[in-house]
């Protein structure tokens, strides 16, 4: 057959939709240039939220290289920061599916073009393409997997959506440069037409260009009314999903949140769990009064040992803090009382500014049983190693007999089951 058979994707005539056209690619264009971008930006503060660059035990992508250039120290405040840019995060990505999706049919036929290359620089544009392509879908997949914790790809999530992203936005920023002004000279060009057509003015043929087909069936909908289709789709999207991020009551709407098993109960404890005691292996005779003891370490090698009864009687403090996930979910804010870390940084040599610290948990397994915070994280005092929360004991799925409670760092770094810390510079 010829390539150019009717009934072979390469020939143009094999794609008939009227849909198909410049603007209505545009219009998608500009929409993911706007999203991804957003994505792109807030994906990176939540790496920096890791502070990966911290100490080894944080570093989940040790061979970053330069990709790690703009890291630095997170901050504590607001303290709903990560919430914000996570929950934006992944209800974004979301939201953005159904935008994605349409682009990527919109300009189909052009995956089949053939030759597949007139000249090298149509050559690195198809190359670019298929970057493009497979990272977009490659990071959406992987970003949904991850929200709803089905890790059926290989390897660890964290080197690779962070490869992946960057591989992707080099290809996005490069397709963005040499379409973003057909795609906003075709905006503007409908926009003349539909004047044009309110002042009673002759218009030429619209949407005349190489995404159009050259034989299309009867339209059933407009392009106008497919980019409403899409809008809602996204909107659906984003009702269904955003109200994981926002928490409390709002948890309700969200359809598409992922942590749906762990029944947190009611009462003080009654809010979201992300791993239960039971999977991180805690038993409950090691978390007893007369087993559990929290080791202290700092400086010159000087250790205490603090029973929960004897850290009951060091002074106690208040924060209303939210729990806030990877996955972009969050609680509403939930009142620890405990004591703070500075404090107990004071009790092993650290009378003034405290240093960072190294926290481990009873946890067996798992990523973040070991977590590293910075001085500026120890030194806040609404950073606490707590003890209690909204009135009462922390429950086992909560962390008890003691967790780390820190203003918006991610909820992997508020380590629960806390059995040893260390401070010290890491």
């Amino acid at each position: 057959m010829r390539h150019d058979d009717p009934r072979l994707p390469s020939s143009p005539g094999f794609w008939r939709s009227p849909l198909r056209g410049t603007w209505f690619t545009s219009v998608l264009g500009l929409v993911l240039l706007v999203g991804v971008t957003v994505l792109f930006v807030t994906g990176l503060l939540s790496y920096a939220a890791y502070n990966p660059d911290l100490a080894p035990v944080n570093d989940q992508t040790p061979d970053k290289g330069v990709l790690g250039f703009y890291l630095f120290a997170w901050p504590t405040n607001p303290y709903w920061l990560y919430r914000v840019t996570q929950g934006l995060h992944v209800t974004l990505g979301i939201a953005l599916i159904p935008v994605l999706l349409a682009k990527l049919w919109s300009v189909v036929p052009k995956l089949f073009t053939l030759p597949p290359a007139r000249s090298l620089a149509h050559a690195l544009e198809r190359i670019s393409l298929l970057l493009l392509v497979g990272g977009g879908l490659f990071e959406f997949t992987t970003g949904v997997l991850n929200v709803q914790l089905d890790y059926v790809f290989p390897g660890s999530f964290y080197p690779l959506h962070f490869y992946g992203a960057w591989v992707f936005f080099a290809a996005f920023l490069a397709h963005a440069a040499l379409k973003t002004p057909t795609a906003l000279r075709a905006v503007r060009q409908r926009q003349g037409q539909g004047q044009g057509q309110r002042q009673g003015q002759r218009q030429g043929p619209r949407d005349e260009g190489e995404l159009e087909s050259s034989r299309p069936d009867t339209p059933t909908v407009s392009r106008r009314g497919a980019l409403w289709f899409v809008g809602g789709a996204s909107l659906l999207l984003l009702v269904t999903a955003a109200g994981q991020s926002i928490g409390g009551v709002w948890r309700r709407t969200a359809l598409l949140a992922p942590h749906g098993g762990a029944d947190p109960g009611s009462g003080p404890n009654g809010f979201q769990i992300n791993k239960t005691a039971a999977y991180a292996g805690i038993d409950a005779k090691e978390t007893g009064e007369e087993a559990w003891r929290l080791v202290v370490t700092g400086r010159d090698g000087r250790t205490v040992r603090l029973s929960r009864t004897q850290l009951l009687r060091l002074p106690q403090h208040s924060a209303a803090l939210p729990i806030a996930c990877v996955e972009g979910w969050s609680t509403a804010d939930q009142w620890w009382r405990g004591v703070r870390l500075r404090d107990l940084a004071a009790l092993v040599g650290y009378d003034g500014d405290p240093p960072d610290v190294l926290v481990e948990s009873l946890q067996r397994h798992g990523a973040f049983r070991r977590g590293a915070l910075r001085a500026n994280q120890v030194a806040d005092p609404r950073s606490l190693l707590a003890l209690q929360v909204n009135g009462e004991d922390l429950s086992p799925d909560h962390g008890y007999p003691a967790r780390v409670i820190v203003p918006a760092a991610p909820g992997v770094l508020n380590t629960k089951w806390v059995a040893r810390m260390t401070f010290g510079d890491l």
